[in-house]
């Protein structure tokens, strides 16, 4: 079947499930038909309560206006978000992680930046996220999420020199979200000359 006959079979909004039902093939084949509708343009994904993935299907491409930040973020983290309103990164190559990473941070957003700390295990290249630190005026808050990041997640050493780079960064302000302190990283809030927006039992969720 040709993949816009499939997506006006599929028309509307669909689950995994309905979509096996629907075709009557098993749930693996299903994610991969989404997959490949998505490519062509023909879905969208939108994540619901208990990460529940809603793709909106239509025979009629969508026009690619760049890449979904919330997309990128879902593809590579654990914790999960949705958003009603979504942000898009105007280029023609696909962002890399490091790159969104600060831009998630930039969004000064709680849950967005919750479910960015999922980042720093798939982080590669230490001197690009230091280039996107800068390019920010973040790299103290990289830094200090960074720090957090390990009391909860299994993720590679930084070298010390991007460290030390991160460390001497002159970000604009002190808080990553306006108002925001931990009671529980002070040391990584002295350290950093951050204020950290979460408690531990904010990282719970990097545990379910």
């Amino acid at each position: 079947m040709m993949l816009k006959d499939l997506a006006k079979k599929l028309e509307g909004l669909q689950t995994v499930s309905s979509i096996s039902k629907i075709l009557q093939i098993d749930k693996r084949t299903s994610i991969n038909y989404a997959s490949k509708l998505r490519k062509a343009g023909y879905l969208t994904t939108e994540y619901r309560k208990r990460k529940i993935r809603i793709y909106t299907i239509g025979p009629l491409k969508r026009e690619k206006k760049g890449y979904s930040l919330y997309d990128l973020l879902n593809e590579n983290t654990k914790v999960k978000i949705a958003s009603k309103e979504d942000y898009i990164i105007h280029s023609e190559k696909k962002p890399s992680v490091e790159e969104v990473l600060v831009r998630c941070i930039a969004t000064r957003d709680f849950r967005i930046v919750l479910a960015s700390l999922g980042l720093f295990n798939k982080i590669k290249n230490w001197s690009k996220l230091k280039f996107y630190a800068d390019t920010y005026k973040s790299g103290r808050k990289i830094g200090a999420l960074y720090d957090v990041a390990k009391t909860i997640i299994k993720i590679k050493r930084m070298d010390q020199r991007t460290r030390k780079s991160l460390l001497n960064s002159k970000d604009k302000e002190r808080y990553i979200i306006s108002r925001i302190k931990s009671k529980d990283f002070s040391s990584i809030e002295k350290l950093w000359k951050i204020y950290i927006p979460f408690n531990k039992a904010d990282l719970e969720a990097y545990k379910e």
